[in-house]
């Protein structure tokens, strides 16, 4: 693509109006749409196997090296795309099924950049495990939707913060922003399909609906107890606790409360050249907002 088109399709997944007028119910066909077509209509044609991995200096090609995230990195992108194109073979909605599968492709994508990424650099990952199908669908799909919701939120000010040190060289954040984009898009969208799904359910399916909502919820707590104590599902010791370290590792000299703050503006930032009328992911930034309110 040449550098004129490059910046256009940058600039169109960033900034995108809905071609409904007016209000938008939450639950109704043109809020699916709504949805729907933003998934769509921002998706970038980036292909990673053209993608040119800038050379590093020694000390660059070893910080990026010894970062202790792209084995669950690559595995997290491995179970995404399984979960997502799962669920997505229950859907008949046409609209739906076709951005779900816009969803899955890019989610699939993530994980081709991830690896040859790796292979660039000479990174050494783990061997990958089974990615074992989900017996429910729905839940591998809110489990992806809720887990993403979580990891982009730390993940935006994290990757903001190694860019302003020099953490990661500018050339290799150019080549990253375009995915940390794609998950702000994907957050948002998923968002609002529970926002809509919510309302399609007939009145009696609501509560057990809630209750998988909230036992999705408390499997990501203890999931990420587990990383946070250094432990993976094996119980094999793995430096996986990025999001919780990760302002240290990349040498920012950052308070807590800073990097929440860092992380709600950028949060802010990525979401903001959407339809207002599409739901923001709430949930994350709100208990981050909490927090906040406790530390100095």
């Amino acid at each position: 693509m040449s550098h004129d088109a490059v910046a256009a399709a940058d600039h169109t997944m960033r900034h995108w109006t809905g071609n409904d007028p007016g209000h938008i119910k939450i639950g109704s066909d043109a809020h699916k749409r709504l949805f729907c077509r933003m998934l769509l209509d921002t998706h970038n044609p980036y292909k990673p196997a053209v993608i040119e991995w800038p050379a590093l200096t020694a000390d660059a090609l070893h910080r990026i090296t010894s970062l202790p995230i792209w084995d669950i990195a690559v595995q997290t992108e491995g179970k995404a795309k399984l979960r997502v194109a799962t669920y997505t073979n229950t859907v008949s909605d046409p609209l739906l099924h076709e951005a779900l599968t816009m969803d899955g492709d890019e989610e699939a994508r993530h994980k081709v950049v991830l690896s040859k990424m790796v292979a660039a650099y000479g990174i050494e990952l783990a061997p990958e495990p089974e990615y074992e199908v989900p017996k429910d669908p729905e839940w591998g799909w809110l489990v992806t939707g809720y887990s993403e919701c979580i990891d982009s939120f730390f993940a935006f000010g994290l990757f903001e913060s190694a860019k302003r040190t020099g953490y990661f060289p500018s050339e290799l954040v150019e080549t990253f922003e375009p995915v940390m984009q794609e998950e702000a898009r994907h957050i948002l969208f998923f968002a609002n399909w529970v926002a809509w799904y919510r309302k399609q359910l007939p009145w009696w399916r609501r509560p057990a609906f809630e209750l998988k909502v909230m036992r999705v919820w408390l499997f990501l707590i203890w999931e990420r107890i587990g990383i946070a104590k250094g432990l993976d599902g094996n119980g094999e010791m793995q430096d996986a606790n990025f999001t919780l370290t990760g302002h240290e590792q990349i040498g920012l000299d950052l308070k807590i409360s800073e990097l929440l703050d860092l992380c709600l503006a950028q949060d802010s930032f990525r979401m903001g050249g959407y339809d207002e009328r599409l739901l923001r992911p709430t949930f994350v930034p709100r208990m981050a907002r909490l927090a906040r309110r406790f530390l100095k």
